[in-house]
C-alpha cells in the first residue's frame, strides 16, 4: 500500500495490500452527496461462464478495500500484522479481504472462510489523480496461488469513497473522504476447502511489498 499526498497514506497485501510509505498530508471529508464515480471498468473474468461470480468494480473494490484498510487502529490493523493474526478484523460478509504491508516482508497464516471470494491488492495507492499517475507508471507485481500464477487487474485513478475510524493508519483520523484510488489487484472465486499458499509480490518507485500467506479455508 502506498499513500498520495492528499491523504495520510501508509500500504498492498492485501494486504493484503495489499503495502504503504508514509506521507503527513490530511485528507479532506467529503461533503458531496452524489455517489463515487470509477473512472475505469472492471470486466468479467475472462473465463466467465454461467456460476461464476461477476467481480467487483474497481470503484466498489478500492473504495471498500481502503475503508476495510482503515477500520482499525494500528495495533489492531490487517496491514500491519506480521504473523496472520489479525486476518479477521474488520472482514465483512460477501467478500474476504487480504492485506499488503507498509514495506515490511511478512509470512502470515489465515483461516479463511469458504464460499467466499477473495480479494486483494499487489501495490496500491490512495491520493490526487496526479499522484495515480506517478505511481501507476512504475507499479509492477505478481501474485502466485498454489503455484499458479495469477494475472492482476490494472486500475488507473478512481474515484471512491473511504470511512475510516479515528487513529487508523491510513487516514489518521475517522470520518467519511472522498479520494482517488490506483493499484493492481487480483479477485478471485472462493477457495477450496484446504491449505492454500499465495505470495503477493508488489512494487512502485522505491517502495515494495512482499507477503506469503499459508491458508487454511474452513469447511463450515
Amino acid at each position: 500500500m502506498h499513500l498520495g499526498r492528499s491523504i495520510a497514506l501508509l500500504i498492498g497485501a492485501s494486504v493484503l495490500v495489499s503495502a504503504c510509505s508514509t506521507t503527513s498530508a490530511s485528507p479532506s471529508k467529503d461533503t458531496s452527496s452524489a455517489p463515487a464515480r470509477a473512472e475505469t471498468t472492471s470486466a468479467l473474468p475472462a473465463e466467465s461462464s454461467p456460476g461464476v461470480r461477476a467481480k467487483l468494480s474497481a470503484a466498489d473494490l478500492q473504495g471498500r478495500w481502503w475503508t476495510w484498510a482503515a477500520s482499525s487502529v494500528n495495533d489492531s490493523n490487517p496491514v500491519s500484522d506480521q504473523d496472520g493474526r489479525l486476518c479477521a478484523q474488520g472482514q465483512t460478509a460477501g467478500i474476504w479481504f487480504l492485506a499488503g504491508t507498509f514495506g515490511e516482508t511478512v509470512t502470515r497464516s489465515c483461516t479463511v472462510p469458504t464460499a467466499v471470494p477473495v480479494a486483494f491488492p499487489l501495490v496500491n495507492q490512495i491520493g490526487e489523480t496526479g499522484d495515480c499517475t506517478a505511481f501507476m507508471a512504475t507499479a509492477r507485481g505478481s501474485a502466485n496461488l498454489d503455484g499458479r500464477s495469477l494475472k492482476p487487474e490494472r486500475y488507473e485513478a478512481t474515484a471512491v469513497h473511504i470511512s475510516a475510524v479515528d487513529g487508523n493508519p491510513i487516514t489518521q483520523n475517522g470520518g467519511r473522504f472522498r479520494t482517488r484510488a490506483c493499484g493492481l489487484w487480483v479477485q478471485l472465486e472462493p477457495l477450496a476447502p484446504g491449505s492454500h499458499t499465495l505470495s503477493i509480490r508488489g512494487s512502485s518507485g522505491s517502495f515494495a511489498v512482499s507477503v506469503d500467506y499459508k491458508l487454511q479455508v474452513s469447511a463450515g
